[in-house]
């Protein structure tokens, strides 16, 4: 039977916060702060996803500066598990 690395929530990079709700961390791929929600489902309600973004928004803004980063949603190695990176400016030019 297959896990789901996220649902684990092992403790591998910086992590920054977690509640019930969801755990902020650097993702071990692209070393840049990502929520994930705790619940194994690629769609959150609208509320949840909006109380994610806006505990990424807390450790986002003091490393990279208000506004200066943005919400990449767009799954792409974990696609069934909610998840979001704060990618700062030039990110996919490094």
């Amino acid at each position: 039977m297959s896990t789901c690395d996220l649902c684990e929530a092992a403790v591998i990079t910086q992590r920054y916060f977690a509640d019930d709700v969801c755990w902020i961390a650097d993702c071990e791929i692209c070393l840049v702060p990502m929520v994930v929600w705790v619940e194994h489902s690629p769609t959150p309600p609208e509320d949840i996803k909006a109380d994610l973004h806006a505990k990424l928004a807390a450790v986002a803004d003091p490393l990279f500066g208000d506004g200066g980063w943005k919400i990449d949603d767009h799954m792409r190695n974990i696609p069934d598990h909610y998840h979001a990176h704060a990618r700062p400016p030039q990110f996919w030019l490094r």
